[in-house]
């Protein structure tokens, strides 16, 4: 039995091997291709941090995040949906300031889908005096659908690419017998946005600032693809 066993084994590892040189004899031309596209990011987060340091102490944190609720609710913002508390195991951070007095503060993520309600929503925020507000990231929604876009892209750019090159050798370019893929989807934050940033009272209204002429850079999508194709 160990016998039979044994030359079963052999069987296959030389069934394996032969097919392994079948496949490296077969003449075969290799050839890459990479395709990449630029998107607008339809997901943009700012971090909204609200604190009684900005009113110093006039208005409190819970008026100042009523007044920004209302705001967002009058520009078309569903707060239940797009607007999400950062720190969730306390209600609020305290900061003490020259040992006695506290001031609250609260830290808040909201999610919008364009440039345009993103300019607005600064502006807003100005009037109530919360001007505490930070471009966390953008992002596009449909990066995994457009990915797969340029895949099939890249695979018709290699097989166009072997066929030239095969054309003055009077070949043809058969079935692809090897696909490498390697995927590279880069997401760019906007660091270049002037007036995203914000530290201070009435930075937006005082630079002259349209809320349209916001601009948050494209987000750059590739993919490459490595292809072996068997000659006939």
């Amino acid at each position: 039995m160990k016998k039979i066993a044994l030359l079963f084994i052999i069987f296959i590892s030389t069934k394996s091997i032969s097919q392994t040189k079948n496949f490296i004899d077969l003449p075969y031309i290799e050839t890459s291709a990479k395709v990449d596209t630029l998107v607008i990011p339809d997901r943009i987060y700012l971090n909204i941090s609200i604190t009684e340091k900005d009113t110093k102490g006039k208005i409190s944190v819970e008026e100042l995040e009523s007044k920004m609720n209302d705001k967002f609710k009058s520009l078309g913002i569903n707060v239940e949906k797009q607007l999400f508390l950062n720190d969730l195991s306390s209600n609020y951070k305290k900061y003490f300031l020259k040992q006695q007095d506290i001031l609250k503060n609260k830290n808040y993520t909201l999610v919008l889908y364009d440039a345009k309600i993103s300019g607005k929503v600064l502006i807003a925020l100005e009037e109530i005096e919360i001007s505490n507000v930070v471009l966390e990231k953008t992002e596009y929604s449909k990066s995994e659908q457009m990915l797969l876009i340029l895949k099939t892209k890249a695979i018709e750019k290699a097989k166009n690419q072997a066929i030239a090159m095969t054309k003055p050798l009077n070949q043809k370019v058969g079935n692809a017998i090897f696909i490498s893929d390697f995927n590279n989807v880069e997401r760019m934050l906007s660091g270049s946005v002037a007036g995203i940033q914000i530290r201070g009272s009435k930075s937006l209204s005082n630079s002259g600032f349209i809320p349209a002429d916001i601009e948050f850079a494209k987000i750059k999508i590739e993919t490459e693809l490595n292809v072996k194709f068997k000659l006939e």
